[in-house]
């Protein structure tokens, strides 16, 4: 297993993304799944196991995470974006920090 380094910004995100004022709608959820997970490289996208056919969370989640691979967005790029994901849900949902 890799190691991926995380920014301080990033982990300050992640724990902000879990003291919002109100929770995201699931389109929001699915992005900060999808850089999150792109951005932690655990696993890596490649060795990531396939949801089940009956697993419809998990397939909406697996593609989301697909198409941010798609992208290209290296873990440093997804951290960032995450980052500026959770400062405008911040904004939009209040937060209590």
């Amino acid at each position: 297993m890799t190691f991926t380094p995380k920014t301080p910004a990033f982990e300050k995100a992640v724990k902000d993304s879990r003291n919002l004022k109100a929770k995201p709608d699931n389109d929001e959820l699915l992005q900060l799944y999808s850089l999150f997970k792109q951005g932690t490289q655990d696993p890596p996208f490649a060795e990531a196991p396939k949801p089940g056919m009956f697993d419809l969370t998990g397939k909406a989640k697996y593609k989301k995470w697909q198409e941010v691979v798609d992208e290209g967005l290296t873990y440093q790029q997804s951290q960032e974006k995450y980052v500026k994901l959770v400062n405008s849900l911040k904004e939009k949902y209040g937060f209590e920090g």
